[in-house]
């Protein structure tokens, strides 16, 4: 069994930064992709930025010169440094992990709002 827990999420204002981390830990032979994920109410929830274990890294275009994903191989942890936030980033953040499955964290809400 695999668990992940995320940390990080708040209210910020427009333009502010927030840091989100999420660790790894059980029955974890090697983690192939970490990454983060959003869902805004009403709305599917859509991939933030992934990073492999080789260091490729992908960003949604909306995320792009914003946002930042770093990965640590050997704790087994990621985080998503924010900035510039926007309204529109107002979301349950998930932090998603691909071993042999794919595992998700329980989500921290994002609010970014004056």
């Amino acid at each position: 069994q695999v668990q992940l827990v995320e940390s990080g999420g708040g209210l910020v204002q427009p333009g502010g930064s927030l840091r989100l981390s999420c660790v790894a830990s059980g029955s974890i032979f090697r983690i192939n992709a970490m990454g983060w994920y959003r869902q805004a109410p009403g709305k599917e929830r859509e991939l933030v930025a992934l990073i492999t274990s080789g260091g490729s890294i992908n960003y949604a275009d909306s995320v792009k010169g914003r946002f930042t994903i770093s990965r640590n191989n050997a704790k087994n942890t990621v985080h998503l440094q924010m900035n510039s936030l926007r309204p529109e980033d107002t979301a349950v953040y998930y932090c998603n992990a691909l071993i042999k499955s794919n595992y998700w964290g329980q989500g921290t809400q994002v609010t970014v709002s004056s």
